[in-house]
Parts: structure tokens; C-alpha cells; sequence
């Protein structure tokens, strides 16, 4: 403005206010200079006060080498491009908006994805034999190219790169049935093409194990708790029962709960186990049994009666931590895909494609009673919570309802049908409840890094 007023004193004329010629050519430039300053400043002016509020994000891409799609089957098949990442925040990516947006997040479709995994059953050695199905001779690989999209948004591809520094100095926990060790090989695998992974502990029988990313001082648990309450069961080394379980309604598993302080991120989920016979104990006395046919003339209360008991006792010891330091996300029950029977009486899975949303896919009468006391309970949790809650869903139940094509099948196995002329599944023993890895399951990862991380900030 100083500027300005020297530019305007410049400019006074004495005399004749025409002058001459020459005068009148200096006063049109001055003029003329005078007018663009002052616009100048104005539009500055205006800018400083009305720009823009939609910040700018950089993104510098980094990649993972893509999993070489020859390794994925016998015949030679085009490597799949390179998945690109981005070094943006995490929170800054658009599906990371859902909650402003609305986006629901767990209903949506299955879309060709012609990238594939970032990993294969080759480039990953956590993976568990039966579920190792390309190596096992499984002959298709069509069910590794489809990602999870969301109806009404995008959801981005897990960034192993971003979760490990995210989780540098933390501890995540898995805690559940074989299906939460499923989940944890899949997570493993996907940052093992980032870091090798050491492991630092396992039970007895290596159902319960931790890991640690060295040079992220990341460490990472699957905690063997079928039940989530204490529980004494009696199984020959093939996981038949051959006594009743004993499941005690009141108490929960010391394994899981003595180590939670400890935790910092933990996935939690029941499942398939409530549906074996078992004799339920409350107060120290027998009160009933699920599947227990009349002895010991027992009340029979069903597996939904113990279910719901476990999740209510759950998620009241979550949310009576008083730090709630631990981030919890309750996961929901995994339908399975046996066709023709169940996984002892001829069960089988043969499909190669998805089903599509409302197209194709019922879930059984015990999945959709279990996943309805998994929703009722915890509604119940957030409307207790007064305050901010450290508890959230991660509803996988219908996007892994549409994936009949992503389970082991006969090829939990080796070479199930060698030697054999026909190929008829109901002659070997299927698996149809977990899944294949590299499978439908890495995208589970993709919504547990959304509602966990997302969610905290």
C-alpha cells in the first residue's frame, strides 16, 4: 500500500491540468501502471481470504514385485502387472473417507482383478500345507484374480509397506479357531514380501504362535482359542472329539486374556467349534449341553445359548478395560460352502467362480443365527458405551458368502485324485470352510486396515 500512496503522489499535476503532450503520455502510463497495482492487490487480497479448503495431496508410488502368474499354475500364463502403492498416509486415501461418505464397506461385489496376489505359494513360506492349494495340483487359477469392491465406494489394496510402519514398536493379535490362523498366514504372507518375519514362539502343538518384524519391532500373534472361554476338550491328533467338551460359560481362557494387556491391535472371532457337542458349566455347576442327546438327562440349551454367552463375556472384558488402550475388532462367523453334504458325509466344492451379490449364495440356518447374535451383541456394547468405544465390527460374512470358488476343496490334499480316472470329489474328503492362499481371504486385510486404522484417526 506504501507503494500505492508514492505511486498516487507521483502523479499530482500542477498547472494545467492537461499539460502537454508528453506530460499527458507520462500521466496515461502512471494511469494505467496505477490501475494494474491496484487490481493486483485486490485479487491477492481476495485469494488469501476465500482459497481453496481441499488440501493437496502428493503421492510418490512405490511398488512390490508382482507375483509371477507363470508360478501360479503348470501352464505358462502373462505376468500380472506390479499392485502400485502409494506413500500418501493411509488416511488420505478416498476409501478412508467412508465415514463421512457412509460407505458400506462390507456389502458389495467381486470384480476382476487381473493384477492377482502379491504374493504366491512360492514367494511365501507360511503358508499352512492344507491350505496350499496350488502346490497341492489344485488345476485352475481363476480365483485369484478378483478383488472386493464396495457398492458406493473404492476400497484401497492393503500396503504392507504402510501397515508395518504404522506398526512399528506394536503388537497385533489374532485370537480364535483355525480360521483366525488362516487370516494370520494370509497377513504374513503379504509382509513377508516386505520383511522376513522371525518366529519367537509356538506352543505345544503350534496352534498358538508370535512372530516379529525385526527392523520394525513389529510382533504379531495367533492366540489358539476356539472357544474364547476356558475349555477342556478331548481330541485324537485328527481333531475328532472323542469325549464331550467341557465349556465353562462364565470364565474366559486365561491363554488369550492374560497376554490382552499386552496387545495393542487384536482381531477376535468365534465360530464353528460352538456347534460340537458340549456340556456347559455356570458357577461351578452343570446347568445344560448343546448336542448332548439325553445324558446324564442334561437341559439341552443349544449352541446359540453358549455363543451368546461367550461374545457378551467378550466384550465386556474388552470394554471394562479402563485405558482401553487395545483396539479391538470383532470379526463375524465364516459361512462355509459344502455342497451335497458336509465335510464328513461327502461334502464337497467345486465351484471356479464367484457368485454375485444377491445372485447366487445362502447362508446355512446356523451361520445366519450365530452372525445375528454376533450383530445384536455388539449394538449392545456401543450403545453402552458412553464414550468413544475401542471396539468395531469387521463384518466378513458376505463377502466371504460370495466365494465358493476360494476353499481347498479336495486339495487340502496332495494330488487328491491320482491314479484316479474320474475325478469325483465326494470320494475324497473336501475342505470347504477355509481358504486357499494366495485366496479370497488377503481381502480381508484390505477391510481390517480400513475400519482398524482408518477408524483410529
Amino acid at each position: 500500500m506504501d507503494t500505492l500512496r508514492s505511486l498516487s503522489k507521483n502523479m499530482k499535476i500542477e498547472g494545467n491540468p492537461f499539460g502537454s503532450s508528453h506530460q499527458r503520455n507520462q500521466i496515461f502510463l502512471k494511469s494505467v501502471a496505477f490501475f494494474l497495482l491496484v487490481g493486483l492487490a485486490y485479487r491477492l487480497l481476495v485469494t488469501d481470504s476465500t482459497g481453496s479448503p481441499i488440501a493437496k495431496v502428493k503421492t510418490s508410488p512405490e511398488s512390490i514385485p508382482a507375483a509371477d502368474s507363470s508360478r501360479l499354475t503348470a501352464s505358462s500364463v502373462a505376468q500380472a502387472p506390479s499392485p502400485v502403492y502409494s506413500t500418501v498416509n493411509i488416511t488420505t486415501t478416498a476409501a478412508s473417507q467412508n465415514a463421512s461418505t457412509k460407505c458400506d464397506i462390507f456389502t458389495g461385489n467381486w470384480v476382476p482383478d487381473p493384477s492377482g496376489p502379491i504374493y504366491t505359494n512360492i514367494s511365501c513360506r507360511h503358508i499352512q500345507e492344507h491350505q496350499n492349494c496350488l502346490k497341492n495340483g489344485r488345476p485352475d487359477s481363476n480365483y485369484l484374480l478378483w478383488r472386493w469392491k464396495p457398492h458406493d465406494c473404492d476400497l484401497p489394496r492393503f500396503n504392507p509397506f504402510q501397515f508395518l510402519d504404522r506398526m512399528r514398536n506394536k503388537w497385533w493379535a489374532f485370537i480364535g479357531d483355525s480360521i483366525s490362523r488362516n487370516h494370520v498366514q494370509s497377513l504374513l504372507c503379504i509382509l513377508s514380501q516386505v520383511e522376513e518375519v522371525e518366529e519367537i514362539y509356538h506352543d505345544k502343538e503350534y496352534r498358538s504362535k508370535t512372530w516379529r518384524f525385526p527392523s520394525h519391532n513389529f510382533t504379531l500373534s495367533v492366540v489358539w482359542s476356539p472357544f474364547l472361554l476356558k475349555a477342556d476338550t478331548f481330541e485324537n491328533s485328527e481333531g475328532v472329539s472323542f469325549s464331550d467338551i467341557q465349556l465353562h460359560l462364565d470364565t474366559l481362557d486365561p491363554k488369550w486374556t492374560h497376554q490382552y494387556p499386552n496387545f495393542d491391535y487384536v482381531v477376535i472371532s468365534g465360530g464353528k467349534w460352538f456347534l460340537k457337542t458340549s456340556i456347559f458349566h455356570e458357577n461351578r455347576t452343570v446347568t445344560g449341553c448343546h448336542y448332548c442327546q439325553g445324558k446324564n438327562n442334561l437341559t439341552e440349551l443349544g449352541y446359540l445359548y453358549s455363543y451368546r454367552k461367550a461374545l457378551r463375556l467378550v466384550l465386556d472384558f474388552v470394554a471394562a478395560d479402563p485405558n482401553r488402550k487395545t483396539q479391538v475388532l470383532l470379526r463375524t462367523t465364516t459361512p462355509d460352502h459344502f455342497e451335497s453334504g458336509e465335510w464328513n458325509t461327502g461334502g464337497f466344492c467345486n465351484r471356479t467362480m464367484p457368485f454375485k451379490d444377491g445372485e447366487g449364495g445362502e447362508m446355512k440356518s446356523e451361520d445366519v443365527l450365530m452372525r445375528d447374535i454376533e450383530l445384536e451383541e455388539f449394538r449392545k456394547t456401543r450403545v453402552e458405551e458412553e464414550q468413544g468405544s475401542n471396539i468395531a465390527l469387521l463384518d466378513t460374512t458376505s463377502m466371504s458368502l460370495l466365494r465358493p470358488d476360494g476353499h481347498p476343496g479336495p486339495y487340502r490334499y496332495p494330488d487328491p485324485f491320482s491314479g484316479v480316472k474320474i475325478k469325483d470329489p465326494v470320494r475324497v474328503q473336501s475342505d470347504c470352510l477355509h481358504w486357499c492362499l494366495p485366496g479370497p481371504i488377503d481381502s480381508w486385510n484390505d477391510l481390517m486396515v480400513e475400519v482398524m486404522l482408518n477408524r483410529e484417526n
